[in-house]
């Protein structure tokens, strides 16, 4: 199985201007183990939940930086010398052309906040 079909990445807006987020809500729906959802767009930027359990495949954006923001659970962020590890509530941003994977190790949900021409799967990686 091609590794990238593990991943439901929805580029779609879900929400627009005006309009209420119910993040709990979408969490407690969701039953994949590894979720991306573009919540709503914020001048030219987007708003990504990501809810996670398991590990991404290292990948880079060669033009736009990437703003992670654990809301529960825990996330790790491994660059090539370290690992940051986000708790809830902590944020971090990886900037443009660093090499990162993003790893879970129970269901963590995130907020996202980067250029709405992010491809979630860097730019070097397509769907098949």
């Amino acid at each position: 199985m091609n590794e990238l079909k593990k991943y439901d990445i929805n580029l779609n807006i879900k929400h627009g201007s005006l309009k209420l987020i119910d993040i709990p809500d979408l969490v407690a729906r969701c039953k994949e183990k590894w979720y991306n959802q573009t919540l709503c767009r914020v001048n030219d930027c987007v708003v990504r939940l990501g809810i996670l359990h398991g590990e991404f495949h290292w990948h880079k954006h060669d033009k736009e930086d990437e703003f992670f923001f654990v809301l529960r659970g825990k996330l790790l962020i491994d660059l090539k010398k370290k690992t940051i590890v986000l708790k809830k509530h902590r944020g971090y941003t990886v900037p443009r052309n660093v090499p990162h994977r993003t790893r879970a190790p129970k269901k963590t949900v995130i907020l996202m906040v980067e250029a709405a021409s992010v491809q979630p799967l860097g730019d070097n990686k397509r769907r098949s």
